[in-house]
C-alpha cells in the first residue's frame, strides 16, 4: 500500500494562541456560510507567511523523520481562506528541492482553469526533475467556485479539462516541434526543452467527490481514482461504476485503481483527539466551502453527478443550509448555528467524518475502512485549526503506531498500490468484473 497526507493548508488562528481573532474569522465565515469570498481584510500577512512555512516544515519533517509515510499531498484552491495553496506548484517546487525521499503528490492541478496548459506541462517537468522523478501529478476540473474565481465558463469546465490534459501529455511525450490545434487551445510552436525525468510522463492520480463522469473517465484511461473522504455507501457504489467501465475497457480493476482519504486526528489522549478533532467542523467545514450557487454554477455538473454529490456528502439537499435558516445575522444568532455546528459531531464520527482517537482506538476503524474499501492507495487528511505541536504529534503517532499495522493488514488483504501492479493490465475473468470492495465488512 502507498501512505501519504494531506491538509487544506487552511488559513486559521487557534482558540490556544489566539481565541478572539479564532471567534472572529470563524464568525464571518458562518454568517455567510461561506468560505470562498470572505473578504481578505481579515487577512494578516505575516500570520499567512508564518502559516505557509509551518506547512512546508511539516512536509519536510515527514520526509526526513517519519519515515513509514511515503507521500505528502498538496491540493489548490483560490480566493478562499480554506486553503492557502493557491499556486501549489509553488510549494511543490520548493518540497522537490528540501526533500529526498517522498512522493509529492498533487491532487490537483485545475486543469480547466489553467489558460496555458504548455505552461504547465513545463512547471510540472520542472518539478519532477529537481524532486529526481517523485512527481506524482493528478487532474482536477477545480471547485465550481473556482470558475469564477479564475473567470472560466463552467459550462466548457469538462471540455477544458480533458483537451488540457491533452496538450500536457502531448508536450511531454510527442517530439517537437510541432503544431496543436484543439477546439480551445492553439499553439504554433510546441517544443518544451524541459521534460520529466519519468518517462513517458509521471503516473497520473485523479482524485474526485463521486462523480460518476469521472470515473468511468478514469477507468477509460486507466487511472486511479481518489475518493475525497466521501461516505462510504456512496463510495463503494462509485467504485462498482469503475469496476464495470473497466471491464468494458477489457480489464479487471483492483486496489491499485482507487485511493480514499479519512479525515483523522490521532493524540495522547482519547480526550484530546476528539476536542481536535471537532474543529473538522469549524466555520461549517465543507458544508460551507461555497455556497451552492457558487459551488455548483448552471453547466458545471451533469444532473446525474449533482444528484451523487449530494447523496455522498450530506445526504440531502445541498441548496438548502445544513445548520439554522441562512438568515442569522446578529452575533447571537451566528453563535447559534455554532453550536448547531458543533453539536453534530456525534453523527460525523458515526458516519466516519472523522476518526479521531488514541491509535488504540483509531486503528479498528481504520482496518475496518480497509476491509470494506480495498484501497491500494490510503491518505490521512488532518484538519481544522490545530495548533502546529498538536499536527505535528498527530503525525507521529500516526507514523510510529498506525502506518505499521495498517500496511500489514493491507498485506493480508492483497491491497497493492499503482508503483507495484500498473492499473490496467490485469485481464478480465469471465464477462463480468469481480467484487471490488466488500459491504459485508461494514457490518462487521
Amino acid at each position: 500500500m502507498f501512505f501519504m497526507w494531506f491538509s487544506e493548508r487552511a488559513y486559521h488562528y487557534t482558540p490556544e494562541e489566539d481565541p478572539e481573532r479564532y471567534r472572529e474569522l470563524e464568525t464571518e465565515i458562518v454568517r455567510e456560510r461561506s468560505f470562498w469570498g470572505t473578504p481578505n481584510t481579515y487577512l494578516d500577512r505575516a500570520h499567512c507567511a508564518k502559516l505557509l512555512n509551518q506547512y512546508i516544515d511539516e512536509r519536510v519533517y515527514t520526509d526526513a523523520e517519519l519515515l513509514n509515510f511515503d507521500g505528502v499531498m498538496l491540493n489548490e484552491h483560490h480566493a478562499t481562506p480554506m486553503c492557502l495553496g493557491s499556486v501549489m506548484d509553488v510549494e511543490a517546487a520548493v518540497l522537490a528541492r528540501a526533500t529526498q525521499r517522498v512522493k509529492i503528490v498533487l491532487l490537483g492541478n485545475p486543469v480547466a482553469t489553467t489558460a496555458n496548459p504548455l505552461r504547465l506541462s513545463e512547471e510540472l517537468a520542472m518539478i519532477d526533475l529537481i524532486s529526481g522523478g517523485r512527481l506524482v501529478p493528478g487532474w482536477v476540473r477545480g471547485a465550481g467556485s473556482e470558475q469564477l474565481s479564475n473567470n472560466t465558463n463552467p459550462a466548457l469546465n469538462r471540455e477544458l479539462f480533458e483537451e488540457g490534459i491533452d496538450v500536457v501529455i502531448q508536450a511531454w511525450t510527442k517530439p517537437g516541434p510541432f503544431r496543436y490545434e484543439g477546439k480551445h487551445f492553439h499553439y504554433r510552436h510546441v517544443n518544451p526543452w524541459v521534460l520529466p525525468l519519468q518517462e513517458p510522463h509521471p503516473p497520473f492520480w485523479i482524485p474526485g467527490l463521486i462523480s460518476p463522469d469521472t470515473a468511468h473517465w478514469c477507468a477509460r484511461q486507466r487511472y486511479p481514482y481518489i475518493a475525497l473522504a466521501t461516505r462510504v455507501e456512496p463510495t463503494l457504489e462509485l467504485w462498482d461504476l469503475y469496476a464495470e467501465a473497466a471491464a468494458r475497457e477489457g480489464y479487471q480493476a483492483g486496489p491499485e485503481n482507487f485511493g480514499y482519504m479519512q479525515p483523522v486526528m490521532v493524540a495522547d489522549t482519547q480526550e484530546r483527539a476528539e476536542e481536535l478533532g471537532k474543529r473538522l467542523l469549524f466555520g461549517g467545514s465543507f458544508a460551507h466551502a461555497a455556497k451552492p450557487e457558487w459551488a455548483f454554477p448552471s453547466g458545471y455538473n451533469s444532473k446525474v453527478a449533482q444528484r451523487r454529490l449530494a447523496q455522498a456528502w450530506f445526504g440531502g439537499d445541498l441548496t438548502k443550509p445544513l445548520y439554522g435558516t441562512g438568515q442569522e445575522r446578529t452575533e447571537a444568532e451566528v453563535e447559534g448555528v455554532k453550536r448547531q455546528i458543533y453539536d453534530a459531531y456525534p453523527a460525523v464520527l458515526k458516519d466516519l467524518g472523522m476518526i479521531a482517537g488514541t491509535p488504540d482506538n483509531v486503528l479498528p476503524r481504520l482496518k475496518q475502512l480497509l476491509d470494506v474499501l480495498r484501497p491500494g492507495i490510503f491518505s490521512f487528511w488532518l484538519e481544522g485549526p490545530v495548533p502546529h505541536k498538536d499536527r505535528l504529534r498527530c503525525l507521529e503517532l500516526i507514523d510510529r503506531d498506525i502506518i505499521p499495522a495498517m500496511r500489514e493488514h493491507g498485506k493480508s488483504l492483497g491491497l497493492i498500490d499503482p508503483f507495484h501492479c500498473a492499473p490496467g493490465l490485469k485481464p478480465l475473468n469471465g464477462s463480468a468484473p469481480e467484487p471490488v470492495s466488500d459491504r459485508a465488512a461494514l457490518a462487521v
